[in-house]
């Protein structure tokens, strides 16, 4: 049971999540497979960088849509 004023995620919500979790160590690596080597100052750049773009992708997309239960 949800509190009063506890947000309602969508599933939406949670897989965007998820993509933005994985996001930051996945890219780097696909880069590496199909277009060439990355050097390590190169991967933690880069992860730093999609995280802080994914973390605010899913503030600015997902923040407005996740719904307040309504209280008693």
């Amino acid at each position: 049971m949800r509190k009063p004023g506890e947000p309602i995620y969508l599933r939406i919500h949670m897989v965007a999540l998820a993509l933005a979790v994985a996001a930051p160590l996945a890219l780097p690596r696909l880069y590496e497979i199909v277009i060439g080597p990355l050097s390590f100052v190169a991967r933690v750049v880069a992860g730093i960088l999609i995280a802080a773009g994914a973390g605010v992708m899913l503030y600015r997309l997902y923040g407005p849509s996740a719904r307040n239960e309504p209280g008693p």
